[in-house]
């Protein structure tokens, strides 16, 4: 395999799963009408412009985010079941504080990777780039073993005024961050070179797999199956499958940089990615919130109830992050080589595989939420009109597609940033202001209000500052 001394850029480092220069020809006695169809759908994903690309990279991203949503579904039903709706909601609690911090405690520098990893390439500063790999996962580990002992301090002085049963479930989930910074940046790198399988499936499906083999063991052997047993296993179902992607990451980069000296420009990632922290800080306080609040004012079983609402719609979540996460470099790319139209045509194509999929992927949860529900035990089916609160506000999201990816590559961090905390502070005071009176309806109302909130602050943002269109109805030119 040639190095990165001829250095491939991560666009000709991708190998999808499927071999492209296989193409299907239907058996003759089909006809060529079908033969003709099937060439289309192929060229759509093999025919080298950067719309077969995007498709290729996001529908990668998207099989391995429904494989995901379907083991994720399926454990949290084995969860609810084995667990009992009370020991589920304490697991629910304490391991979203995991999800929160954890996705901050790289610093922003998984998300950083995929703008210095093209820049680098583009500017041939190779030094740089080697710096780079390694340096950052050292920064992300350190940083996030730091965190992970304030945390464990903060449970300990703040223990007399919590809830005892969330003490220890809360102590162990501190064990997970550093593993969470090393592979939020191990992942971020991987996507950089279009490596979408060996990004994203450790983390949404081999972890899943993981947490649920040994959790079926433990209720097999009539261990106790309660919220710290699940928190434990979590824990060594993240350490596993994070240091199986750091070997193979590892002997992946061996093959495309070649071995040469290494320069870390520490202040100037930190400096990038410090921005980029700043909005994901708040996208995921915006994204979880409502659990956390809706603990302070609900029992555990009926937060366990919101939580199933919420994960059934999990699967419209998942198309934007599919679209979102595989090709955020290609923004920073098409910047950085001052392509105009290959960018505006790009994003235009970003949005709409967001926004058609997602809408189809709602209609149809939404016809079949009752049964889904039912699988969690009884009374969960009681959450399904908060599915369609629910929806609103996803749909709102997938509207303008990767916008907040599209902000960040461009310069335009400090903006999304505001966003991002802006919808915050309004979902937060909403939830605090409806949830007392309301209920699990008064969470769903307070989330949905926010994601729209936040999808036209970042369309107007995009169309003010950047000139570029990101809804998915009206113009797509520039303005």
């Amino acid at each position: 395999m040639a190095s990165i001394g001829s250095e491939h850029a991560p666009r000709s480092s991708w190998r999808p799963f499927w071999r492209v220069s296989w193409r299907p020809i239907a058996p003759a006695f089909l006809g060529a009408d079908i033969n003709n169809a099937i060439a289309r759908v192929y060229a759509l994903f093999a025919d080298g412009s950067d719309s077969s690309l995007v498709r290729r990279l996001a529908g990668a991203a998207f099989i391995i985010r429904v494989v995901s949503a379907a083991i994720a579904f399926f454990a949290q039903i084995l969860l609810a079941r084995w667990m009992g709706g009370y020991e589920f909601g304490l697991y629910i609690y304490a391991w979203t504080w995991v999800l929160l911090i954890g996705g901050m405690v790289d610093l922003g520098l998984g998300s950083a990777a995929q703008r210095f990893i093209p820049e680098y390439i583009e500017h041939r500063q190779f030094a740089l780039l080697r710096g780079f790999l390694s340096g950052s996962r050292w920064l992300a580990l350190g940083s996030a073993s730091i965190i992970a002992a304030a945390g464990a301090v903060a449970v300990k002085l703040l223990s007399p005024y919590m809830d005892p049963k969330t003490i220890v479930p809360l102590y162990v989930s501190c064990a997970a961050l550093p593993m969470f910074g090393l592979w939020g940046v191990q992942s971020g790198i991987a996507r950089s070179y279009n490596w979408v399988n060996l990004g994203l499936t450790p983390n949404y499906v081999q972890r899943q797999l993981v947490l649920l083999a040994l959790m079926g063991l433990a209720f097999a052997l009539g261990l106790r199956t309660d919220a710290v047993t699940a928190t434990i296993i979590g824990v060594i179902a993240l350490f596993s499958v994070s240091i199986g992607q750091l070997v193979v990451l590892n002997r992946r980069l061996v093959g495309v940089v070649a071995p040469g000296p290494k320069a870390y420009a520490v202040r100037g990632w930190l400096a990038t990615s410090a921005p980029i922290f700043v909005v994901e800080a708040f996208y995921l306080l915006l994204t979880y919130s409502d659990v956390i609040v809706l603990k302070q004012f609900r029992p555990p079983d009926e937060v366990a109830i919101y939580y199933a609402a919420a994960k059934t719609l999990a699967f419209v979540a998942f198309i934007y992050y599919s679209v979102a996460q595989t090709i955020a470099h290609k923004f920073a790319e098409y910047h950085v080589s001052g392509d105009r139209t290959r960018l505006t045509a790009f994003l235009k194509q970003a949005v709409r595989l967001t926004f058609w999929p997602s809408l189809g992927s709602i209609l149809v949860l939404l016809a079949l939420g009752q049964p889904l529900l039912r699988l969690f035990g009884h009374g969960f089916e009681s959450g399904y009109y908060l599915m369609f609160i629910i929806a609103v506000g996803l749909l709102a999201r997938a509207s303008v597609g990767p916008a907040e990816r599209l902000l960040n590559m461009l310069g335009e961090r400090r903006s999304c940033a505001l966003v991002y905390a802006s919808a915050f502070v309004l979902n937060l005071a909403l939830c605090i202001a409806l949830i007392p009176p309301m209920g699990l309806a008064g969470a769903a109302i307070a989330s949905s209000v926010a994601l729209v909130f936040e999808s036209a602050s970042l369309f107007f943002v995009a169309k003010y500052r950047l000139g570029l269109h990101c809804f998915i109805f009206g113009s797509p030119r520039d303005s």
